[in-house]
């Protein structure tokens, strides 16, 4: 067991990456009480997490499996007994390949393409192996990342990859995520509908011409109160929303959710009145999509008019209101990243906190899985 369980918050060191347990379980309830009260399933992103601890406490909430963007997040979640894992991305060279095919001894992925060599290496690495992996056709829905051009070709891809022994296809699957920072509402909702709409086609001239489309996969945190409402969906990926991100809520629109992840860092320098600088810098956060926001002291005292102004390799700098100046050298904070996903890759472990104490250590044990 590790020695910090059953401590206070105030004896961890710092910079540690915390979770407030409380609210937490209750963003996880919320998500998958608002995706089933639509009728879907919920697939969510391993990305903002890394750990099988949370994807297990994910399923016990109704989860179907998670979705991750590397084979080897895949391996570390189905050795966790994760067996229903969604590789969301494109996946080329013969050593990836083969580890695919490899997992379908063990677990039941599901893989992503967008053009008929990626299919056809893995049909044959599957073949070798004597296995089934299960495939998705990922169409372009107006991101311009990856994904088939929508139509014809998608079309034309699903009828190939159909054919191919070794592999099954099951579906296809689309992310709106140029949509997600759309700041009206019905203009969201309208050009969500539009985007999803593409799959929705692909999906019925699918099922026309004798094709399994019975997955439809999209939806990230930042859409996924809108893509749930869409009727061809099948399931969500939305993970980020049990951490609910400054970005999520502040840029996203994202309504029902409150932030649970916290850094606990420590105030080592007072360079004037209105400044301070604490020991957690691009190291420890990330401000690149929204910067780290400013709670309260570890002991809960407010601090309204504090503000990180810029991250250096090892420090934060904090410009302090008339209400904050009164912190010290050695002083505790806590700070909400600002966008989880960037953060918590720099951490080896969460400490999940609950009334003050540390009730549980989970290690990121997909931390560092790039390939």
């Amino acid at each position: 067991m590790d020695p910090m369980i059953g401590r206070p918050l105030a004896d961890l060191d710092t910079p540690s990456l915390c979770i407030d347990l409380d609210i937490f379980e209750s963003n996880i309830a919320a998500m998958a009480g608002y995706i089933a009260d639509c009728g879907k399933q919920w697939r969510p992103h391993a990305k903002c997490h890394k750990s099988p601890a949370i994807a297990h406490r994910l399923l016990q909430a109704g989860a179907i499996g998670v979705t991750v963007a590397k084979v080897s997040e895949a391996e570390v979640f189905i050795r966790a007994g994760v067996r229903d894992v969604l590789i969301a991305n494109m996946i080329a060279g013969e050593t990836k390949v083969n580890r695919v095919a490899a997992l379908c001894r063990y677990g039941d992925p599901i893989v992503a393409v967008d053009h008929f060599a990626q299919a056809e290496a893995l049909a044959a690495a599957c073949r070798k192996l004597g296995v089934t992996c299960r495939v998705l056709v990922e169409i372009n829905i107006g991101m311009d990342r990856v994904g088939i051009r929508p139509g014809p070709d998608a079309i034309e891809l699903a009828h190939g990859v159909d054919r191919l022994e070794g592999i099954r296809l099951v579906g296809v699957m689309g992310y709106e995520g140029h949509l997600l920072r759309i700041e009206d509402a019905e203009e969201k909702r309208r050009k969500i509908d539009s985007a999803i709409g593409l799959l929705e086609e692909a999906r019925d001239r699918m099922q026309r011409e004798g094709i399994c489309a019975d997955i439809v996969s999209a939806g990230g945190t930042g859409s996924y109160q809108f893509t749930s409402h869409c009727p061809a969906v099948t399931e969500l990926q939305a993970g980020g929303g049990m951490f609910a991100d400054p970005f999520y809520i502040e840029q996203c629109g994202v309504q029902g959710l409150s932030p649970s992840l916290t850094v606990l860092a420590t105030v080592v320098s007072r360079p004037m009145l209105e400044r301070g600088i604490m020991d957690s810098g691009r190291k420890t956060l990330n401000g690149e999509l929204h910067m780290p926001v400013v709670k309260s002291t570890v002991a809960g005292r407010s601090l309204p008019d504090a503000t990180v102004t810029a991250l250096s390799a090892e420090h934060g700098f904090l410009k302090l209101g008339p209400e904050s100046q009164y912190l010290t050298i050695g002083d505790r904070i806590s700070v909400i990243p600002g966008y989880s996903d960037f953060t918590t890759v720099l951490h080896d472990r969460f400490y999940g906190i609950r009334d003050g104490v540390v009730e549980v250590v989970w290690p990121l044990e997909a931390r560092g899985c790039l390939q």
